[in-house]
């Protein structure tokens, strides 16, 4: 008997699941008819999930509209208002955090400056008032916490190896922010987290294959295959080591032009690709020259990967993404002439908000188990 009653309550449970990701995934509200043909029950089994998940605050009603006989039908909708998750960035100079609600608008941004030569525990106790101070401006707590950040990340949120955060390496991130903060955290790396922003919401929608370059102050690929973010066997895919002849040597232009054009002005490789965009823009022949021949560079170490791996799309991403068509044509262009099957070329949309926002996602699918399960939400107030 007991068995039997187990049977009938994972039943119940796996049809909660499906009627609320009918009700997650319909971007029109459904009738208790249209839930139960889509998850092929009963009409009286899909009546009574309903009123469950409307009493736990996942559903609601929005109307009615007149059946074929001329009774009222009553229409729903999921509740995306019913949790908020947050996404955080944490890099050297700042953190940054995206909240969004249950169906992934966005809610909330917001940023606050650090330190590079912070401690490991002074930066995670910023990360602790942060979060703190996103939740009370969100007026709930986070159902999870998604985070990005710089270095190798296994499989289970510890940071393997950093060269970026001191203090960084070794560093059970999961484990330590599960402990300062209350709700679920999930940790990855931050180009990983990226890419998967761009298959969300930027330019990589409903791509499988895609590589993303980010380049800044550090540079890193991001892949995604077969519709998911890449890993590797050590979890360092996409990490790039120093090149015998220095990993800013692509950069050698772009720097060429800033120190002829204001030599008193020191700059890192990316300010210095900022300034030759900037001054290209405005028209000066010298900085588009300066422009091409660092796409070039960059296009010429693409072809290494993208050959190989070919993919659909190459996203340029970080700082050089400002860089727009004065960036994206000339590596276009390479890649056309030097590939068997060139991918598309293009620059980020999501600009500095692209791993936080890949952080959200990372939440949002670390609740979606839950949210399954029709558990009721959690809206206490802070």
């Amino acid at each position: 008997m007991n068995q039997h009653g187990g049977d009938a309550s994972l039943l119940r449970r796996l049809n909660s699941a499906a009627v609320l990701r009918v009700l997650r995934n319909r971007t029109a509200a459904a009738t208790l008819t249209e839930l139960a043909q889509q998850v092929q029950v009963s009409r009286p089994t899909v009546e009574t999930i309903m009123d469950e998940l409307l009493e736990q605050g996942w559903a609601e009603e929005c109307g009615q509209e007149r059946g074929q006989r001329g009774r009222p039908a009553k229409r729903y909708r999921f509740r995306a208002s019913a949790g908020r998750v947050l996404g955080l960035s944490v890099g050297a100079y700042r953190l940054q955090a995206v909240g969004v609600d249950l169906s992934g608008q966005v809610t909330q941004s917001r940023k606050a400056a650090i330190f590079p030569d912070m401690t490991a525990d002074e930066r995670l106790d910023a990360i602790e008032r942060f979060v703190a101070d996103c939740s009370e401006e969100l007026g709930q707590r986070p159902m999870a916490v998604g985070v990005g950040t710089t270095g190798v990340v296994d499989g289970t949120g510890r940071v393997v190896k950093s060269s970026v955060l001191p203090g960084w390496s070794g560093l059970p991130l999961q484990e330590e922010l599960s402990g300062r903060i209350s709700a679920p955290v999930v940790v990855e790396n931050d180009v990983r987290l990226a890419v998967l922003a761009e298959q969300w919401r930027g330019a990589a929608v409903e791509r499988m294959d895609v590589l993303y370059l980010f380049a800044g102050n550090r540079m890193s690929l991001g892949m995604l295959i077969g519709g998911k973010p890449y890993r590797g066997a050590h979890s360092a895919s996409g990490e790039i080591a120093e090149h015998a002849t220095g990993l800013w040597q692509v950069f050698g232009p772009a720097m060429d032009f800033a120190t002829a054009v204001e030599p008193g002005e020191l700059r890192s490789p990316a300010q210095a690709a900022e300034f030759a965009f900037d001054k290209a823009a405005a028209g000066d022949p010298r900085a588009a020259e300066a422009v091409t021949a660092l796409a070039v560079g960059l296009a010429e170490s693409l072809v290494t990967v993208v050959g190989p791996f070919d993919p659909e799309m190459v996203i340029i991403g970080g700082s050089l993404s400002s860089g727009g068509a004065l960036l994206v044509d000339p590596i276009q262009e390479h890649l056309n002439r030097t590939c068997l099957y060139p991918p598309e070329v293009v620059a980020s949309g999501l600009g500095s908000d692209s791993v936080a926002i890949g952080a959200a996602r990372l939440a949002l699918e670390h609740t979606e188990s839950d949210i399954a399960l029709a558990h009721k939400p959690d809206i206490a107030t802070v």
